[in-house]
């Protein structure tokens, strides 16, 4: 059985809705998407169609092959999430990505103000150039990372309302550790995500980020950032055992994928200018085979 049949998602033109966001996922979120394949067919569906919302307006906001000015793009994020927002409220939406997006928020009752946030984050990302410190950064990051996680809890499934506090975490630790890997991909982007009181401790400016040149002081503030990120990942680790159990090993293999970025940092010795950290493809294999094999043991418990 397919994985829109078992979730029991018939209709034809909703069908095609959750096929364009599970395209959008294996293709842009390749680790995401392999996560997702650890989960039972019928929840999905409903991970690919949050993922296609939030897909769409990051590529409105992010897309450097775009012709558009800021300004221009700023129009067609507000437009495009004023309509959004709008066919929640009414329950229904007739755009090739909101049809499978309002029909999962409206399976789970999943609050729309994350929606509001994430969307507010968006909009900063076309005025917001960089932040002052790590509260001024929270703003930010509340929205475009810790409500993913809300948004995916009643997905997954949970018995205890502490497993949001968690996936807020796990979420924002996914967020660093990708600000941390793409320092010279935002710089091309006009962007520092690095809190600027933070670098300023160890003797880095914009300017120096801007040389693109790995120095002993970027290493230092890179560490810092990296510390973090394995915090937050420690602390969410607990909350991950308040979800259903047949989605808990794609949460493991989640956080293990996503937070590793940062272990990749250190292999490449912290050059975040002229190399991506990747993971590697034996890493992917071996954490996969660990989440299906936990997959498998859930399934019959």
């Amino acid at each position: 059985m397919d994985e829109l049949t078992a979730a029991g998602i018939i209709e034809p033109e909703l069908r095609s809705s959750y096929a364009e966001c599970k395209r959008l996922n294996s293709e842009h979120g390749k680790t995401y998407y392999l996560a997702t394949l650890l989960l039972p067919k019928a929840k999905r569906p409903y991970v690919h169609a949050l993922y296609g919302f939030a897909r769409y307006a990051d590529e409105i906001v992010d897309d450097l092959t775009s012709i558009l000015t800021t300004e221009e793009k700023s129009g067609a994020l507000n437009t495009w999430s004023s309509q959004m927002m709008r066919d929640l409220q009414q329950g229904k939406s007739s755009d090739p990505i909101g049809r499978a997006f309002v029909d999962t928020v409206t399976k789970f009752n999943i609050p729309h103000e994350h929606f509001a946030a994430f969307l507010h984050s968006m909009t900063m990302d076309l005025a917001v150039t960089s932040y002052e410190s790590y509260e001024a950064l929270m703003e930010y990051v509340y929205g475009s990372a810790a409500v993913i996680g809300l948004q995916m809890v009643p997905v997954l499934g949970t018995s205890s309302p502490a497993a949001n506090e968690s996936a807020m975490k796990l979420g924002i630790a996914f967020q660093l550790a990708n600000f941390i890997r793409d320092v010279g991909e935002d710089l091309d982007r006009g962007r520092i995500y690095l809190p600027l009181d933070e670098l300023a401790r160890h003797g880095v400016d914009r300017a120096m980020l801007e040389r693109r040149v790995l120095t002993p002081e970027i290493v230092e503030a890179l560490k810092e950032q990296i510390a973090r990120v394995r915090e937050l990942q420690r602390d969410a680790a607990p909350g991950i055992k308040l979800l259903a159990k047949q989605s808990q090993p794609c949460i493991e293999a989640a956080s293990e994928l996503y937070c590793g970025i940062v272990d990749e940092v250190e292999k490449i010795g912290y050059d975040v200018f002229s190399k991506r950290a990747k993971t590697s493809s034996l890493r992917r294999l071996k954490v996969a085979s660990i989440a299906f094999t936990k997959t498998i043991v859930s399934r019959f418990n």
